[in-house]
C-alpha cells in the first residue's frame, strides 16, 4: 500500500476545520485527536443545512420524505463502510449512553447466575455498565487482566479467563489512555469457542477514526462509536447490533415496532454527516488505490490510513531529520515501549521531574495541543498499575505531517532534561 504523499497530504488537510489555527489560540498543532478529531468541512455545511429545516421524519410531504431517504442512505453508507451483513444501525445520546444500553439490555436478556466478561483495558463507559448491570441481573463481572508492559489485551488472556457460563462479554478495540489496538476477531472466536451464545459487545470509539473495520470479520454482536471522534461532530452516538441483540427484550413504545432502538426523533443531520465521512474514506482510497469497489476503496482508505500514522508515531518515538526522537530522550519514558505493533497513532508518555501537567502546560504555550490524563476514573486501571498519577497523552490522525512532529520534539528537546 503506498504511504501519502507530501501532495496528498495537501489535499486532504484542505478538507478539515481548523487543521492548523484555532480560533481562540491561533496557529497551533493539533496533537488532541483522541478527545476529538478535526471535522470535515463537508460536515460543518452539512450540520449548518439541516439545522435550518423544520420537518419531522415519519409524514407524508416531500420534505419528510427528504429527510427519511437521508437517513436510510447514511445507514446504507456505514453498513458498507463497517462491513455489515445484517443487524440494524442506530443512533443515540453519545457513545456511552449507547454502550450502557446495549449492554444493559445485554444483561437483562440474558440468564441469571451467568458471566459478563470484560478486560481491565476498557474505559469506563463499558466497565462501569457492566458492573451496574450484571449486578442488578444477578450475575457475575469478571475482568481479564490486561498487559501493562504492551498497554494492551490478548485473546489468550481472554480464553484463560473464559467459561460456559458467559453471557455478555465487552471488548475496547483501541485504548484511548495506551493507544494500542486489540485483536477483535481473535478475542471473539475464543469466546465463542467456550461459549458460543455469548452477546458480545465492542467498544470501537477510540479506533473508529483510523478506519479498517469489518463488523463481518469480527462476529460480534454490538459496535459502538462516537462520530466525533471519527472527523463528525459532537451530539451523538453511533451503534450496530446484531439481529440477535436487536431481538432481546428492550426500551421501547408500546405497540411500537419490535425492532425500533432509537428513542424518539433523530437528527437527520447528524445522519448526513456520516454520509460526508464515509464520502471521504470513500475518496481517500481512491486515491491510494486503482479499486472501483465501494468496500476495497474503505479498506484501502484503512491500510493507508494506518500507514500514515505509523509513519507519524515512528517519526516521534525515533526521530524525525536530525532531532532525536522520545526514544532517545532519556528522562522521557513511552507506555506500552518504544516499539508495539498495536500503536494506532497515539503516544502516552512521562517525564522524568517534569510534571505531566507541566510538560502539557509547555507544550500548549508554544503552539502544541496535547491532554493531560489523570489516574481517575477514566484513567486508573491504565496508570494505577504504573505507579503514575498522570501522563501526557500525544494522539495524531492522519491528516497530522512529520512537520508538525518536528515542532513537537524540538520543545519536547527543551523541556526533558
Amino acid at each position: 500500500m503506498p504511504q501519502i504523499s507530501d501532495e496528498l497530504l495537501s489535499e486532504i488537510r484542505a478538507k478539515f476545520a481548523q487543521i492548523d489555527t484555532c480560533p481562540q489560540q491561533g496557529p497551533r498543532v493539533f496533537f488532541e485527536n483522541a478527545g476529538g478529531a478535526l471535522t470535515l468541512n463537508s460536515v460543518v455545511t452539512s450540520s449548518q443545512s439541516y439545522a435550518a429545516i423544520p420537518d419531522n421524519q415519519g409524514r407524508d410531504n416531500p420534505g419528510s420524505h427528504e429527510l427519511v431517504r437521508v437517513i436510510n442512505t447514511a445507514k446504507d453508507d456505514m453498513r458498507v463502510f463497517m462491513n455489515a451483513t445484517d443487524g440494524q444501525f442506530f443512533m443515540g445520546e453519545s457513545g456511552t449512553e449507547l454502550l450502557f444500553r446495549l449492554i444493559s439490555t445485554a444483561c437483562l436478556g440474558t440468564d441469571e447466575g451467568g458471566q459478563v466478561l470484560g478486560s481491565t483495558l476498557e474505559h469506563p463507559a463499558t466497565r462501569s455498565a457492566c458492573v451496574r448491570w450484571a449486578g442488578i441481573a444477578r450475575q457475575s463481572h469478571v475482568l481479564v487482566e490486561h498487559d501493562d508492559a504492551t498497554g494492551t489485551v490478548t485473546a489468550a488472556a481472554y480464553a484463560a479467563k473464559v467459561t460456559p457460563l458467559a453471557q455478555v462479554a465487552t471488548i475496547v478495540h483501541t485504548s484511548p489512555v495506551t493507544g494500542m489496538g486489540v485483536d477483535v476477531a481473535a478475542i471473539v472466536s475464543e469466546i465463542r469457542k467456550v461459549a458460543p451464545n455469548c452477546i458480545i459487545i465492542v467498544d470501537g470509539i477510540q479506533h473508529a477514526a483510523h478506519g479498517r473495520i469489518d463488523l463481518t470479520e469480527y462476529d460480534a454482536d454490538g459496535y459502538v462509536i462516537s462520530p466525533y471522534k471519527m472527523f463528525s461532530r459532537h451530539g451523538y452516538g453511533l451503534a450496530w447490533i446484531s439481529d440477535r441483540l436487536t431481538a432481546l427484550p428492550h426500551n421501547s413504545l408500546i405497540n411500537g415496532p419490535a425492532d425500533a432502538w432509537e428513542m424518539g426523533t433523530r437528527d437527520t443531520g447528524a445522519y448526513a454527516t456520516l454520509s460526508d465521512v464515509t464520502a471521504y474514506f470513500e475518496w481517500l482510497g481512491g486515491k491510494v488505490s486503482d479499486s472501483t469497489d465501494r468496500r476495497a476503496k474503505f479498506v484501502a482508505a484503512g491500510e493507508a490510513i494506518h500507514d500514515q500514522e505509523k509513519v507519524l508515531t515512528d517519526a516521534m518515538i525515533h526521530g524525525a531529520g536530525n532531532l532525536p526522537g522520545l526514544a532517545e530522550m532519556k528522562s522521557v519514558h513511552i507506555i506500552g515501549g518504544d516499539d508495539n505493533s498495536a500503536r494506532e497513532g497515539l503516544v502516552s508518555l512521562y517525564v522524568d521531574g517534569v510534571a505531566s501537567v507541566d510538560v502539557v502546560k509547555q507544550l500548549n504555550e508554544q503552539g502544541i495541543r496535547t491532554h493531560l490524563r489523570k489516574a481517575d476514573h477514566y484513567s486508573d486501571n491504565i496508570l494505577n498499575p504504573l505507579g503514575l498519577d498522570r501522563c501526557v497523552r500525544v494522539s495524531m490522525c492522519h491528516y497530522n505531517s512529520t512537520q508538525e512532529v518536528v515542532k513537537f520534539l524540538n520543545v519536547m528537546m527543551s523541556i526533558a532534561p
